[in-house]
């Protein structure tokens, strides 16, 4: 079921491609770069950016990394649950969590709920063992509900025009277990497998809704799915090598995944398929911490056998918070997608960056034609808020042949959007 095959010269040559691209600088960062040991605290002393950082923001810095406790052994008790939902979600999401450990520590409970910006709502529950086979083994089971009021579509293709801007609300629960077998400090291997009660796709909410809904403007033939939610079962496996020295801040090593993952339709038996990702990210330090060069690629392939189709909220698509950012969320949308993003940073303060970056990408019906041509581009600037190990806040200003984009998010660009539990949302696919 996960057999993976490339089915043109052209998907292949655009996977040659970044790996070259993002691979040059790999083998010095695995020789220099080792992830944080679990539960270790950071050095109490930080790089001094180019200038002098006033008091307000140490402070302010400070007491925000005592309060969320970022990349340190997440604390027993209440706490408040920030920025895990998806692209489109709005600037900032907010509810309240519970964690406690049992066991003597060898096991997790946590329960959070939140609501966002556009007024998402979102709540999930999920158990680990965290420390099995010396502290090898993780596993766990999680459920996870969503409600996702206003999602974009602007049809399939990647001409599709700004004009077409439509939205659709998308619901449901996700009850899955997941695995992960940490062969060394850098390299694991991960899976999942879970459940998706049938959907709901239905007419937009939320204030400010000035555009059409998706239901009203599309169909089944442009918007593949659209008046039949099934039910699913979904496995997905993942091949990760990281050797970033912080995993919410990176400032050397790199990122390395292959997944293969099978979407099976257990309502109406024509929307099954797979999907195959490569994804590269890699973190050159020019001049310390203090000047970085960060590189990201990520191409992802969809197989459907004769006769299937792919949901449009389950097909690749391009645009928003982390590519393509001057574009709205959700801008392109088709089976196959390759994108790429370069960002300079350069340490203002002790705890703010500046950056300037570029985006490109690129969907396409097959992958023969993710060929570097005809790719969308976007660049802007921006500043990032963190303190050693974790990015506060980061603000983007993003400009394509479509205008100008504002972008205030809780995360870095390269993370992808996780849910609570640090895992990657099932459906929708998300950028």
């Amino acid at each position: 079921m996960l057999n993976i095959s490339f089915r043109t010269s052209g998907s292949r040559l655009s996977f040659v491609a970044l790996v070259l691209m993002l691979g040059a600088t790999a083998p010095a960062a695995f020789a220099q770069a080792q992830p944080p040991a679990a539960g270790a605290t950071s050095p109490p002393v930080e790089p001094p950016g180019l200038l002098p950082e006033p008091s307000a923001i140490t402070r302010a810095i400070n007491y925000a990394d005592s309060k969320m406790n970022r990349g340190g052994e997440p604390r027993d008790g209440f706490y408040p649950e920030f920025g895990n939902m998806i692209t489109g979600s709005g600037w900032i999401s907010v509810g309240p969590g519970y964690r406690h450990r049992l066991l003597g520590g060898r096991a997790r409970f946590d329960v959070s709920g939140a609501i966002s910006w556009n007024l998402y709502r979102m709540a999930q529950a999920h158990f680990e063992l965290p420390h099995l086979a010396n502290d090898h083994l993780l596993v766990g089971a999680q459920v996870i509900y969503q409600d996702m009021l206003r999602v974009n579509y602007f049809g399939l293709g990647n001409t599709s025009r700004k004009s077409d801007r439509s939205g659709f609300r998308l619901k449901g629960t996700d009850i899955l277990g997941y695995a992960s077998v940490r062969a060394t400090p850098w390299l694991s291997l991960n899976g999942r497998f879970g459940t998706v009660h049938q959907l709901d796709v239905s007419t937009m909410s939320g204030r400010s809704v000035s555009y059409p809904n998706t239901l009203d403007v599309f169909s089944d033939a442009t918007a593949p799915g659209l008046t039949q939610q099934p039910a699913f079962l979904h496995a997905d496996v993942s091949a990760v090598a990281d050797t970033r020295n912080h995993f919410g801040h990176p400032t050397r090593g790199g990122l390395y995944r292959l997944t293969a993952a099978a979407y099976s339709d257990r309502g109406f038996g024509k929307y099954s398929f797979r999907r195959y990702e490569v994804e590269a990210a890699q973190f050159v330090p020019l001049a310390g911490d203090k000047w970085v060069l960060a590189l990201h690629g990520w191409e992802v392939f969809t197989d459907a056998s004769s006769g299937n189709t792919v949901p449009f909220y389950l097909l690749p698509s391009l645009g928003g918070k982390n590519t393509l950012r001057g574009y709205l969320d959700f801008r392109f949308h088709d089976r196959d997608m390759q994108s790429f993003s370069a960002e300079s940073r350069w340490g203002l303060f002790t705890h703010v960056d500046a950056a300037v970056f570029a985006d490109w990408g690129k969907v396409a019906s097959t992958a023969g034609d993710l060929d570097f041509k005809d790719l969308k581009t976007s660049y802007g600037a921006g500043i990032r808020v963190h303190n050693r190990t974790s990015t506060f806040a980061r603000l983007d200003i993003g400009r394509s042949t479509e205008g100008w984009r504002i972008l205030v998010q809780m995360s870095d660009p390269f993370k992808r959007s996780t849910l609570s539990g640090s895992h990657t949302a099932v459906i929708p696919f998300v950028p």
